[in-house]
């Protein structure tokens, strides 16, 4: 997310940006078959006090590949990655093939809550499993290579992969010369020409584009949908789709559509606990699905689907995906939820639903008026950089200070009055 690359930011920028960390599975043998070179930057949510905090850290290079950690076994298991870390946390990547093609099938992470140098006064003690397939894709015999953040939300936990090149199911234990680039890195270095209204683009991964400028963001749209007792959602944003398909050829393609505000219609329903807006751009359609926890009178986004034409150059030109598991745009009814860094969320590993500067209201809406402000952790994380920054250099200032009136002391002391 947007957060997680201004946090990146500001820890360059004040020295302590993590370098990426090599890690490798060897058989019995003795023989390399998974290399993973990598940078994981973490953001969990947790419980103190009653109080929502975040913790945030970086994989540490002193990180260590268990025991659990396989080659595989044929058909009976697959290569498997899995890093150990501090008092009892551990990040795995499952690895699995298909046709010509490995991935990261499913990344899972465990955190164990009573580690209090990650998680101050955190109220629970025990360890928590996430888990997330993803779109960490390659050809066989290539190595995976991915420069741009990739984002994976995982319910309370945000996982930023960067500097990525690994590879599995390895043939002469060293990374192949051949690349396979992840969409991100496609996706920065490709025109989208604005001839249509439709903003899209189609990339190979094994092909390397001339460097060019980065798609734009999308316009910011204002939907609603009113129920029997008046408007039940109000939302702002712009709203951009991210779509990874096969294409005929077995190539991989990747399909980036901006939803233009005035030819999207919306639509929905609501109830006492759930609503649902319906937004249509051209045959594309994107349902998000709210809902009420009456306990803690908050509401949240709980599921999105999917629904598209893929250009013509894809193997299924019918696309559709969704996710009912999400708990994302969470705020307390009667105040309005607002981001205005990119915000993603993932469907699926094929999908993402990208949205740019949302501010949006769900259930309790005073006439057409959103109610006080949530700030997402995403805008409060890059309040967090010119704070950091301002204070390391304010530090700086100091430290050269105090040396210099030390210096000065000593020099004056050398000298005798006559």
């Amino acid at each position: 997310m947007a957060g997680a690359r201004g946090l990146l930011a500001a820890a360059a920028l004040l020295g302590f940006l993590q370098a990426s960390s090599s890690f490798e599975v060897k058989d019995s043998s003795g023989k390399v078959c998974i290399i993973a070179d990598l940078t994981v930057a973490f953001s969990v949510e947790y419980k103190s006090n009653g109080q929502k905090e975040f913790a945030h850290f970086f994989l540490p290079q002193n990180a260590t590949v268990e025991s659990q950690s396989s080659c595989g076994d044929g058909n009976k298991s697959h290569p498997i990655l899995v890093l150990g870390f501090g008092a009892g946390h551990s990040l795995s990547l499952n690895f699995s093939e298909h046709a010509d093609d490995y991935q990261v099938e499913e990344l899972v992470f465990h955190y164990n809550l009573s580690d209090a140098t990650l998680f101050h006064n955190s109220t629970a003690g025990e360890v928590k499993k996430v888990s997330h397939r993803t779109t960490i894709q390659a050809h066989m015999g290539t190595k995976y290579r991915c420069m741009n953040a990739k984002h994976i939300n995982m319910k309370s936990v945000n996982v930023t992969f960067s500097n990525v090149t690994l590879e599995a199911y390895l043939t002469n234990g060293t990374f192949s010369t051949n690349k396979t680039e992840c969409a991100e890195d496609m996706v920065s270095t490709t025109a989208i020409v604005p001839t249509t209204p439709k903003q899209t683009t189609s990339q190979v991964p094994t092909t390397s584009p001339a460097p060019t400028a980065s798609p734009p963001n999308p316009a910011v749209g204002k939907y609603n949908v009113t129920g029997p007792n008046g408007t039940c959602v109000l939302a702002y944003m712009g709203l951009q789709l991210n779509i990874t398909y096969q294409k005929k050829d077995q190539k991989m393609g990747l399909d980036l559509l901006n939803f233009i505000p005035q030819n999207t219609t919306s639509s929905g329903r609501c109830d006492n606990t759930s609503a649902f807006l319906n937004l249509t751009f051209e045959k594309t359609r994107v349902i998000f699905h709210f809902v009420l926890n009456a306990s803690t009178e908050k509401y949240f986004l709980q599921g999105v689907n999917v629904s598209m034409t893929l250009p013509s150059e894809a193997k299924d030109p019918k696309f559709e995906a969704w996710n009912n598991s999400m708990s994302e745009l969470r705020a307390t009814v009667g105040n309005s939820y607002k981001c205005s860094a990119e915000e993603n969320l993932q469907v699926t590993d094929k999908a993402l639903v990208n949205l740019f500067n949302v501010q949006i209201q769900v259930f309790k809406i005073d006439g057409d008026k959103f109610g006080a402000v949530e700030e997402c952790q995403l805008d409060e994380n890059n309040m967090l950089i010119p704070i950091i920054v301002g204070a390391a250099l304010a530090g700086l200032v100091l430290i050269v200070l105090i040396a210099y009136l030390i210096g000065r002391k000593r020099s004056h002391a050398g000298y005798q009055t006559i």
